[in-house]
């Protein structure tokens, strides 16, 4: 069969992997999704930073993509992790922030043990040079339900905590943030936003991070029989 008239679970997969059957952890793949799944690797465009910087200052967030393969690995872990854990919620409280119990011990960004920072686990198809974090919290961060936008009060907290954290050590112009919809959210039960830094200094996003890796590293570097 010719590549272009190839299924969206066949795409990016060798000959002698492709399955007859969409695979059920590709089965509830959303209009979008299908059309990242069926885009060559070799077709795709990496996001650019000024990109990046429009998408979130436009507030075009649904406009963040996968590379295809990555995608593919981010739906057949995720479809695991729920059969092993119940849920992608409580495989990252109980693996990723190591958190047993949410209770918050002081005003949103006064106590280090209430959030935390980590890799994005999986991140957007961007540009080799822009990092992807995600700061996770204990505290909520709320939301106008007439917008399913930050409060001002909230997005004040947020950018308050962005400017001493990072941009204390990385380009004003190098750092930007933001909090999915509602709709957007892949994990909803814990409260996160997420942080891009343009050609950040590496030993402080190993700082940051406390040596964090993301996931999806760990996944690649298995299926290359490495550790």
């Amino acid at each position: 069969m010719s590549e272009v008239n190839l299924p969206y679970w066949q795409v990016n997969v060798p000959e002698d992997r492709r399955l007859a059957d969409c695979p059920d952890f590709l089965a509830d793949a959303n209009a979008k999704d299908r059309r990242i799944l069926s885009t060559k690797d070799e077709d795709y465009h990496y996001q650019t930073w000024s990109e990046v910087q429009r998408f979130i200052e436009t507030n075009h967030l649904e406009l963040f993509e996968r590379v295809p393969t990555d995608m593919r690995r981010y739906k057949e872990y995720t479809w695991k992790l729920k059969r092993e854990y119940g849920s992608v919620m409580n495989f990252i409280l109980q693996e990723r922030l190591k958190w047993n119990d949410m209770a918050c011990t002081g005003e949103p960004f006064t106590n280090s043990d209430d959030y935390k920072i980590l890799y994005n686990d999986w991140p957007y198809g961007l540009e080799q040079k822009i990092v992807h974090l995600v700061v996770w919290t204990k505290f909520d961060l709320e939301d106008d339900p007439a917008t399913d936008d930050l409060t001002p009060k909230a997005r004040r907290e947020i950018d308050e905590f962005v400017e001493r954290t990072f941009r204390s050590r990385v380009p004003r112009n190098q750092v930007i943030w933001f909090k999915n919809w509602r709709s957007l959210k892949s994990v909803h039960a814990v409260e996160h936003f997420h942080v891009l830094l343009y050609d950040a200094d590496k030993e402080f996003v190993r700082q940051i991070t406390h040596d964090d890796i993301a996931l999806a590293v760990k996944v690649q570097k298995a299926e290359r029989g490495l550790t």
